[in-house]
């Protein structure tokens, strides 16, 4: 009886606790019974969709909490629905991972497409909160110029004066991206030191103040949003996950200066690239990245060796690498030059590449890096290539199926090549037109061409047969096996004495 009293207690107290705890939070629970009613009612509301037991939803549980609060004095309310208790709601819904995170406007729901720390929900939100433009007056000038990390302000002489209509198209794209804001009182744009018509950007890095450089009357959106796309990347930056989306739209190469970041002269390794980032920045975007997190990374782009600081540029569109090599010391010197070296174009590329195969004795063709224009752009030869990874359950499905494939055409290996290649151990050559980015992909060249057709149909060994079948310039007619039939022989004495013996057995 006793253990049954203390039981209940500590139940009470657990109970008790949580309570408190959501007591205590500012982010509103939202169920089957009040969910409609909240978020119709609201012209904003921010809901996470979770589920207890998820890892990613208990890392972003703090930050959740910590914009919860910042964004109630705003007056923008944070939610969030526990998946497991409100299954049926979250499938309505159509929640299918977890987070999930939407904003509502009155009951209609948008994707949420910003960051999951803190400070990036708090600002998403703001802006969500806001005009795509802003009026911004006098008084309010220089809070609304500190809003953001990057802040675009037009000065017109009146709201419809030219180019309010681009700009406005401008901030309706990008209202997630930065904040925009218009001053058409002639007293606060004198007040700011700037002559209308003029576009400023703010910006709580590098530069902190910008002026369109271009004739004003004349700027149309593209122009606005190119001119944006180039400030709103400063000259050099941590990259992770929350910031890497930005590197990856953009068209420029990207160099990593990989370090330490819990080194005593993490600082000083900085400045090292700092003038070179500031030089090359028009053609290069500049990064340093958290070495011992991202160590995996390091290996990815051909830094074998984790030693630190290391550098390396990425071109991402042709997913090539051009690493320092790491014998030699990182300074603004050996920095400098390997850059030069690339704007020029002068820098090969160094290509990962697993050793070439002595022998190619299975019904599969191995292709690695170094081989792979040999034998994969053989014009002589039909080629079908899986480009795959060891890790990809679906590469693992596969296996077996490209391997029977590889066995029906082993005999006229000579006329069709099945192949495969191990994609993240081995880089394609500059060549090749295209990069992969999803296991498996699978590629078909016709025999008299380079050009790769893409296999888009469903993975059987039918399936495969049949697009074999329809792209090979080849002939697949298959030899016909031949059985040899053994000679009868006339039994002898020994023959029927050692029968009799085998039927005994």
């Amino acid at each position: 009886m006793r253990f049954s009293t203390i039981s209940l207690q500590a139940s009470f107290l657990a109970l008790a606790s949580l309570a408190a705890a959501e007591a205590d939070s500012d982010v509103l629970n939202l169920t089957s019974a009040n969910f409609e009613s909240t978020v119709s009612a609201e012209p904003l509301v921010l809901v996470e969709f979770f589920a207890p037991w998820c890892g990613h939803c208990k890392a972003l549980a703090p930050h959740y909490e910590e914009a919860a609060t910042a964004l109630k004095d705003k007056s923008i309310k944070v939610a969030k629905v526990d998946c497991v208790e409100e299954a049926d709601l979250c499938s309505s819904k159509g929640i299918q991972g977890y987070p999930t995170l939407k904003v509502y406007r009155k009951g209609e729901a948008a994707e949420y497409t910003g960051p999951r720390k803190a400070d990036g929900i708090i600002s998403y939100m703001v802006k969500q909160s806001l005009p795509a433009v802003s009026d911004v007056t006098a008084e309010k000038h220089d809070e609304f110029t500190k809003a953001d990390k990057l802040v675009v302000v037009a000065y017109l002489p009146s709201s419809t004066a030219a180019p309010a209509a681009e700009f406005s198209a401008a901030a309706e794209a990008h209202r997630d991206d930065y904040l925009f804001g218009i001053v058409s009182n002639q007293d606060a744009a004198a007040a700011a030191g700037v002559v209308p018509p003029a576009i400023v950007v703010y910006r709580s890095f590098d530069e902190p103040r910008s002026e369109y450089p271009y004739p004003i009357g004349g700027a149309n959106k593209k122009e606005i949003e190119e001119w944006l796309a180039e400030l709103a990347i400063p000259v050099l930056d941590e990259v992770n996950g929350e910031t890497y989306s930005v590197y990856a739209a953009s068209t420029k190469p990207l160099a990593y200066l990989f370090i330490d970041p819990t080194a005593s002269d993490k600082d000083a390794q900085l400045a090292v690239l700092r003038p070179v980032a500031e030089k090359y920045k028009p053609k290069i975007n500049f990064v340093w990245i958290d070495a011992l997190k991202y160590g995996d990374h390091a290996k990815a782009l051909n830094l074998p060796e984790t030693k630190w600081p290391s550098f390396v540029i990425q071109d991402l569109q042709k997913q090539l690498k051009y690493p320092l090599d790491q014998s030699k010391e990182v300074t603004t010197d050996s920095l400098k030059e390997i850059v030069e070296q690339f704007v020029a174009g002068s820098l090969q590329p160094q290509l990962k590449s697993q050793a070439v195969p002595e022998t190619q004795e299975g019904p599969v063709t191995i292709l690695v890096g170094k081989n792979f224009e040999e034998l994969a752009f053989d014009e002589s030869k039909d080629v079908f290539v899986e480009f795959y990874a060891t890790w990809c359950g679906h590469c693992k499905r596969l296996a077996p199926v490209w391997d029977q494939l590889g066995e029906k055409y082993a005999v006229i290996k000579d006329k069709l090549v099945i192949a495969k290649i191990d994609t993240p151990e081995n880089d394609l050559p500059p060549s090749v037109p295209f990069r992969i980015s999803g296991f498996p992909t699978l590629k078909f060249k016709p025999a008299g061409s380079k050009e790769f057709i893409d296999y888009e149909g469903d993975r059987s060994f039918e399936s495969l047969v049949s697009f074999v079948e329809e792209h090979a310039k080849n002939s697949l007619v298959l030899p016909e096996v031949v059985v040899e039939e053994t000679a009868q022989k006339p039994l002898t004495e020994e023959t029927k004495e050692a029968e009799a013996a085998h039927d005994e057995l």
